[in-house]
């Protein structure tokens, strides 16, 4: 059995996005190997040290989102981040052994720090970020390495960074012998769920349709969703392939939906609304269970609490045996 590791910054509430990008992806994960799933909290300082009030609620609220998706803490190991020290230590051992051109030259780190509005200019080199930003993929590395991960679920814009991991792993293993397995990028077709209002869906464009929003509020986000430009009035044809509430249909309609919706647009056979109709059924259907869950845990908050204490424990083990091999390849166990 393989042994996967992922993480997510506690950013608050799920949203379809996050369901249909990782979420949906671990729940099959865990059916196959070991899995361990962190909150990825001193990640969130490298973006926003300044605003760390909401760290605890936000975590709250995502892996509460976790457990009614149905990620089960009974089949996966799930875990702060923060609450496991060794994390910080194997970092920082790590950062001992990576070249800072290694960083530099990652193409993701400069892709999302202009994404976040920390690089503003085409001219602006990574000098001009916090060393935490600039490091943030050795500590992905440590985090990956401390439960020896034979796979990370990643989209195809963060496998740079698991090619660094091995690299890194590579390195440790070349000067300290073999500890540490190299993962490989278990990259994942991501289905592409679009915001309201066409762009990629997130919280800060307040785009978002989320995992616990009411029925109304659904349908109501939905009933607007934008659509193919071309179609400005009701007898206008447009093209499914430029509509962005078409990509919702391709995840949760029928192939026979699918074709209905698609003649339907391009002869102007139906309306907007009426086609986004066909597909709101299905989202709503689909996450009915999970917002019941969610309602059951937000009663029993204690049950969230116990289940990141049980995780925190199991991956603290895990972390601690490794940490003890890592000291004493290295030199450092002080005998």
């Amino acid at each position: 059995m393989g042994i996967i590791v992922s993480g997510m910054r506690p950013t608050g509430r799920l949203h379809l996005g996050h369901l249909h990008g990782a979420v949906r992806n671990w729940i099959r994960l865990q059916e196959e190997q070991r899995c361990f799933f962190f909150v990825a909290d001193w990640h969130a300082l490298t973006t926003d040290p300044e605003h760390t009030a909401r760290i605890k609620t936000n975590t709250f609220e995502m892996v509460t989102d976790w457990l009614a998706a149905g990620i089960d803490p009974e089949r996966a190991v799930l875990f702060r981040q923060s609450a496991i020290k060794e994390h910080a230590e194997l970092h920082l051992l790590l950062s001992m052994l990576t070249p800072t051109p290694w960083l530099m030259r990652n193409p993701t780190v400069k892709e999302q720090a202009r994404d976040l509005g920390l690089l503003v200019t085409e001219q602006e080199d990574l000098t001009s970020i916090n060393y935490g930003y600039l490091g943030y993929p050795v500590l992905q590395a440590a985090d990956v390495l401390m439960y020896k991960a034979t796979g990370v679920p990643v989209g195809v814009d963060q496998a740079p960074h698991i090619e660094l991991t091995r690299e890194i792993a590579r390195r440790f293993n070349h000067h300290y012998g073999a500890v540490f397995p190299e993962p490989e990028t278990l990259l994942t077709e991501s289905a592409k769920v679009p915001g309201t209002d066409g762009r990629k869906m997130s919280k800060s464009y307040n785009n978002a349709v989320f995992l616990s929003d009411p029925a109304p509020d659904i349908e109501r986000k939905l009933s607007r969703m934008m659509t193919d430009p071309r179609r400005v009035r009701r007898t206008d044809p447009g093209e499914p392939s430029d509509c962005p509430a078409f990509n919702l249909h391709q995840i949760y309609c029928t192939p026979d939906e699918i074709e209905y919706v698609m003649n339907g647009c391009r002869t102007a056979g139906i309306g907007c609304l009426d086609c986004k109709r066909v597909m709101i059924q299905h989202v709503l259907a689909d996450l009915g269970p999970i917002r019941e869950r969610r309602a059951e845990l937000e009663n029993h908050p204690e049950h969230v609490t116990k289940v990141l204490e049980r995780g925190n424990e199991q991956a603290r083990a895990v972390a601690a045996a490794t940490m003890h091999e890592v000291r004493g390849a290295m030199g450092l166990d002080g005998d």
